[in-house]
């Protein structure tokens, strides 16, 4: 017989990106090898906070930003993108709650399905998301950059 557990998730006090947060949540997304050279994550934090289908979640523990994810729908289904915890506070589970904290934003604008995409290369972010019950999908993602940029090889 297999025993599923569960791990609690953290109490964190999670709510939407504030002005002052900014580069604070930007030096996470650093920290978690989440930025590239070619999407400036202060432009994403704005483009986010823009519309009202879309925006950053930050978790924090006391003072100090932990956790974040990046959250929004297209009306028809949800995305999270910048889903990040603090390199040296891993397996705390600040991870699944900001996840379940993007879940319930969605859930709330009536999203019925959240996607999200992981590099190929990160095997371990897999894993943590199966651990939550996501599966992966068959599908191949095509993109085009509309501003005339090369795509980055």
């Amino acid at each position: 017989m297999t025993v599923s557990v569960t791990k609690p998730v953290p109490a964190l006090a999670i709510a939407e990106i504030a002005d002052a947060d900014i580069a604070a949540v930007i030096a996470l997304w650093q920290a978690c090898g989440l930025t590239r050279p070619w999407n400036d994550p202060s432009s994403d934090i704005a483009l986010a906070r823009r519309e009202p289908n879309s925006t950053v979640l930050v978790g924090r523990e006391g003072n100090a930003i932990v956790a974040t994810a990046m959250v929004g729908h297209d009306g028809h289904r949800g995305w999270v993108y910048y889903v990040a915890s603090d390199p040296n506070l891993r397996a705390k589970g600040y991870g699944r709650a900001i996840m379940k904290a993007a879940e319930d934003w969605l859930r709330a604008a009536g999203m019925p399905k959240l996607q999200l995409m992981v590099r190929r290369e990160n095997a371990g972010v897999a894993a943590f998301y199966q651990s939550l019950g996501y599966e992966e999908a068959q599908t191949v993602v095509f993109a085009k950059w509309l501003d005339g940029r090369e795509p980055p090889r």
